[in-house]
């Protein structure tokens, strides 16, 4: 199993999550979060004052899937998250060695 964190902009998360219940992937998590890449924030004028904004507005989506489903899931966040533009986000995937339907007491990949 593994679990893929996407850091996308607020504004992508709907369609992100549509393209992945339509892709059968259901379980995910949305936190609410802030943040900054390698732009270190953004810089923004009002009434002719500069100012910074160093922590931008993000949104974490988190979906633990099957090994094999890990490219596939990838993609539909990619193509359903991308912008081109600055800020789009990361993806990040790493490796879960168990699970367990706290309901149930089930365990293993049954569960997702």
């Amino acid at each position: 199993m593994k679990k893929i964190e996407a850091i996308l902009q607020p504004e992508k998360v709907e369609d992100v999550r549509m393209a992945l219940e339509k892709a059968g992937r259901a379980g995910i998590t949305i936190i609410e979060a802030k943040g900054n890449g390698k732009q270190k924030g953004v810089y923004k004028q009002f009434r002719g004052v500069k100012y910074k904004i160093p922590l931008l507005q993000k949104v974490k989506i988190e979906i633990v899937v099957n090994d094999n489903q890990v490219d596939e899931t990838v993609k539909i966040i990619v193509d359903s998250a991308r912008t081109g533009e600055i800020g789009d986000g990361k993806i990040f995937i790493s490796s879960i060695d168990s699970a367990i339907k706290i309901r149930t007491g089930e365990q293993g990949e049954t569960i997702i």
